[in-house]
């Protein structure tokens, strides 16, 4: 039986939320303040009218929205977006009694993400490649995207002939494809193995597409171009699928931030570091300890630091921080230092933190949760949490990151 409902506010996942009968009852694609019209099915509204919209209602931009998975929050306007992901990261920090003077959101534009992967599989006529369904496993075929930088929508017919060859009939493949410097680099994962001449094929498409690399279940198939990207001073060829900023202009605001927290800092050091997003911009001011779980990333970081002009000395170090962090013995040789953990935050390198005469701290998150928890972590051990600075890189998603500013106050 269809009922009205009048939408109280947004949950954490970007669904509308209102109360029902003492129990919260959840309502994609609404919005705070609206009058709308569904059947309720275990705490679900389905088949969704809105009766009076709210002023912050948008006609979506991508014919996929609703359909299509990788977006849920195209039907609001930007400054409704920016305003909930800022009061999403405050409300976080209050609950954990943290306070904080909070900057300018930075949201990066339409078609700016440089890195995504698709899932795709094989039809009877040709191949579909996509995002799925919210909640499911059905593969939405996009036919445009306004996520995406133009370079991987270009890529798309090339995806789907990557599809014919590598999926089975009822398996789907995923086709991870970044933009770099000369070319898109594209990491095939879960596909079939392929024959001698399928390897040859696959070579001459990515010639043909103007493809810097192609990789195949964890192997470099064809590298035509170096698929570099620049950090700083130095051009880096990250490892096949590894781990980069979503956005250029994303990446932009975080490095600019460490660089002016550690302005003054003789010696830095960046923890899970990656391929040297931070380490190689900071290298330019300070010398650069940069620590990584994985040994490949630090090796396209070295090469590109010893081929870069007008830097300090950097080392690395692979070292898995979440069972061995840094002791304080070892953090006295630094006096600043620059953490991006992933969203499991870093608890035990932050007690240890927490402790140290490190002079400044800054802290990258892409978990507000998490931060938060080991914000107060460093507070509670002396240190002034300055201000924080709310990165949207995922854009009309209701994934949030930032990037904070520490300094040790404790006397």
């Amino acid at each position: 039986m269809s009922e009205k409902l009048k939408i109280e506010r947004l949950s954490w996942q970007g669904d509308g939320v209102t109360t029902v009968r003492n129990e919260d009852v959840f309502v994609p694609f609404s919005l705070p303040g609206e009058i709308v019209e569904g059947d309720i099915a275990n705490g679900i509204c389905e088949n969704l009218r809105i009766l009076e919209p709210v002023p912050e209602r948008v006609k979506a931009p991508c014919r996929h929205f609703k359909k299509c998975g990788g977006c849920i929050l195209q039907h609001a306007d930007d400054v409704f977006l920016a305003n909930w992901k800022t009061k999403l990261v405050q409300d976080t920090l209050a609950l954990n009694h943290v306070e904080a003077t909070f900057r300018p959101i930075l949201v990066s534009p339409a078609h700016s993400r440089r890195r995504a992967v698709f899932s795709a599989r094989r039809t009877k006529k040709s191949a579909e490649v996509g995002f799925h369904k919210r909640n499911s496993d059905v593969l939405i075929n996009l036919l445009e995207c306004t996520l995406v930088h133009p370079q991987i929508i270009a890529g798309f017919d090339a995806f789907r002939e990557i599809a014919k060859l590598g999926c089975s009939r009822k398996d789907e493949i995923r086709i991870g494809a970044t933009v770099t410097e000369n070319g898109l680099d594209v990491d095939v994962v879960d596909a079939k193995e392929l024959e001698p001449k399928q390897t040859e094929s696959l070579a001459q498409m990515a010639a043909l597409h103007g493809f810097a690399r192609i990789s195949w279940n964890g192997e470099v198939l064809a590298q035509l171009q170096p698929p570099t990207q620049k950090f700083g001073p130095a051009h880096i060829i990250p490892p096949s699928g590894s781990f980069l900023q979503a956005t250029p202009q994303g990446e932009q605001v975080l490095v600019s931030a460490a660089l002016e927290t550690l302005d003054g800092c003789k010696r830095v050091l960046d923890l899970f570091s990656g391929s040297g997003t931070f380490t190689l911009p900071l290298s330019q001011i300070a010398e650069v300890h940069a620590v990584e779980t994985l040994p490949e990333m630090l090796d396209a970081l070295n090469t590109g630091w010893r081929q870069a002009v007008g830097t300090k000395d950097v080392t690395t170090e692979v070292r898995d921080l979440f069972y061995r962090p840094l002791l304080l013995d070892e953090l006295k040789k630094y006096d600043g230092v620059v953490i991006d953990p992933p969203r499991a935050g870093a608890l035990e390198q932050t007690k240890i933190l927490a402790q140290s005469d490190i002079k400044k701290i800054s802290f990258v998150s892409c978990n507000p949760a998490t931060f938060a928890r080991d914000a107060k972590i460093l507070i509670n051990g002396g240190y002034a949490l300055n201000w924080v600075q709310v990165v949207d890189q995922f854009r009309w998603s209701a994934h949030v990151e930032l990037v904070a500013e520490f300094e040790l106050k404790r006397v």
